[in-house]
């Protein structure tokens, strides 16, 4: 129910009295540039997935609002440990859009070098840790480098992202615990968008809650509408000022709703009714902040239109572009595992550079190993 979770903003747009964070204009506009941005980019990426051009794609359209009122609350030296659905966070971030779509095709100018699936990408310029498709990995790796903070004195938080499902994993229960007895300043940001693929959160758990799970670790868990982006910003605001400042950790429970499929390989509709899909859709969490901003007098169609437009264009853009990178060359597969290069990778490499490893077996004699 709504009135058990944290709400700024209802769903008409207006905003609940005192609730609201103070955030000057430009930066209500960022924030509903940076929803259009993931739905955009969600859109064309499923896209082109459906036309044979990538291969694989995890949509997050409905969850926009999670990603960006999060990231929005964190600073540049916290570290961000995601799953596979927050692209608006490396994007928010600094992850530039040229290079995102260069990882959906796994080029030469893919920050992997094609080594990792679509969607799995890692930053390290801005504290992106890479993604890893094994459910709740994520989560005692975020606790990890958050304990380690801590024990250096730093002043960075780290952030954690999960979906409903992952809480029925045993690395989830093992970072809370170690989180809250060791008081560590990390954030669990757990995206309940009601499907673990065909799985719905009522036969994950028979909590009321995921956030109350929290309580059994010794922190506090907190509900926030998943929908609403400012929501969102003022709990993280709240459990990163609290996590800084030598509190411990806090759980924030979004609940959300996928919109489409859990993955370009999922069929939603075998599993969920279009009713159902329907209801959440009303919901939409952009088409909620641009009521709000029209109530703050801060909205004009034409600027939308010239977002919309912009943003549409440099997608576009960044595509032409990654359709025309080769792919990466093969001698990363022997320059790219170690800072400095081995005596038997060298040997390697020099063996495929004269062609060996197109030779048979039997015509290419002892190999080092």
């Amino acid at each position: 129910m709504v009135e058990d979770l944290l709400q700024v903003v209802r769903e008409d747009g207006t905003p609940r009295e005192n609730l609201e964070p103070e955030l000057p204009a430009d930066e209500l506009k960022k924030l509903y540039r940076g929803l259009v941005l993931v739905r955009t980019i969600d859109t064309r990426m499923l896209s082109l997935q459906r036309q044979g051009r990538i291969g694989f794609y995890v949509p997050s359209s409905g969850e926009e609002a999670l990603q960006i009122g999060s990231v929005a609350a964190l600073r540049p030296e916290d570290w961000i440990f995601p799953a596979y659905r927050e692209p608006g966070v490396a994007l928010w971030r600094g992850f530039p859009l040229g290079k995102y779509v260069c990882q959906m095709y796994g080029n030469a100018e893919d920050l992997m070098k094609g080594r990792q699936m679509p969607n799995h990408y890692a930053v390290r310029d801005i504290n992106v840790v890479s993604i890893s498709s094994p459910v709740g990995t994520q989560i005692p790796q975020a606790v990890g480098a958050a304990w380690a903070m801590k024990i250096r004195g730093d002043a960075a938080v780290s952030i954690v992202y999960f979906g409903d499902g992952a809480t029925s994993q045993g690395d989830f229960h093992a970072g809370m615990n170690f989180a809250g007895v060791f008081r560590v300043p990390c954030v669990f940001l757990c995206k309940n968008n009601q499907w673990a693929i065909s799985v719905p959160v009522v036969d994950q758990t028979a909590s009321e809650t995921l956030a109350m799970k929290a309580a059994a670790y010794g922190f506090e868990g907190v509900r926030v509408d998943g929908n609403d982006v400012l929501a969102v910003y003022a709990a993280t605001r709240r459990a990163v000022e609290r996590a800084r400042s030598g509190g411990g950790p806090t759980m924030v429970e979004a609940v959300t709703y996928r919109m489409g499929p859990h993955s370009s390989s999922d069929d939603p509709t075998r599993y969920r009714s279009s009713e159902e899909v329907e209801a959440w859709r009303q919901r939409d969490p952009i088409e909620r902040f641009r009521r709000y901003l029209e109530h703050q007098q801060l909205y004009e169609k034409g600027w939308d239109e010239a977002l919309h437009k912009e943003i549409d264009d440099a997608i576009t853009e960044a595509v032409r572009y990654a359709e025309k990178v080769p792919p990466p060359p093969v001698e990363t597969v022997f320059t790219d595992v170690y800072a400095e290069m081995p005596w038997h990778l060298r040997e390697q490499l020099e063996e495929f550079q004269k062609g060996g490893f197109r030779r048979r077996p039997e015509e290419m004699g002892e190999f080092p190993l």
